[in-house]
């Protein structure tokens, strides 16, 4: 999920970690510093299209550099949230490092995540921009609702609990929809489906490019 820049907002240096709040934080994520850019999964590949396997292994060393690899990748493409079905890996887990409609950033991964929504007479739905790392240069409208609680386990296999509001919410339900076999164009309308595949027809070279581009800064 590409992040959603808001140049007209004031900039909130408050951080959560892992769901926790931390008084500082690098721009770049440790994770990032450690890891290896991956080539990020298209629209219409087969890994996206199918529900990701349980993890059931944790605290290995393969599974610190898968994170550490899709922080450095979801960095390159100027993305706020990261599904491992989108670097090719068949496996429930995704990172983030998204901001919410207050300011705050949040950072993290959560592995075999649970989504849990309020309930109806609770449940407030926005419709707002969407895209999609694997869907290079297409955004569209997508209703969404506005809070959301993920539960799941850390790469130690620690209980992890993340809740979130607005954009991150946002984010939140976008990545689990990965996990699971879908993207957002599963949303959307005939019509608008073709719509977001024609911008993605007319951008995805540009996009390219511009990752192209930060890898080389990051690598610098």
């Amino acid at each position: 999920m590409p992040v959603r820049h808001v140049p007209s907002r004031p900039v909130d240096r408050r951080v959560r970690v892992q769901g926790r709040p931390v008084d500082s934080y690098p721009e770049l994520p440790p994770e990032a510093e450690r890891g290896a850019v991956r080539r990020i999964t298209v629209v219409g590949e087969e890994v996206l299209g199918r529900p990701c396997r349980e993890a059931t292994e944790f605290g290995t060393p393969e599974l610190s550099a898968l994170i550490d690899d899709m922080f450095l990748t979801m960095r390159v493409a100027d993305g706020a949230g990261l599904a491992a079905n989108q670097v090719g890996v068949d496996l429930r887990l995704f990172v983030y490092d998204c901001p919410d409609d207050e300011g705050v950033r949040h950072v993290g991964h959560i592995i075999n995540p649970v989504l849990d929504l309020p309930g109806p007479g609770s449940r407030r739905l926005v419709d707002d921009f969407e895209g999609c790392l694997s869907v290079p240069g297409a955004t569209m409208t997508v209703p969404r609702t506005d809070r959301a609680v993920v539960r799941g386990l850390d790469k130690d296999g620690n209980s992890l609990v993340i809740e979130g509001t607005g954009y991150f919410a946002r984010c939140l339900q976008h990545e689990t929809d990965h996990l699971f076999g879908h993207t957002y164009l599963d949303r959307l309308s005939q019509r608008d489906r073709k719509d977001a595949l024609r911008q993605m027809a007319d951008r995805r070279d540009e996009v390219f490019a511009q990752r192209a581009a930060r890898a080389a800064r990051l690598s610098r």
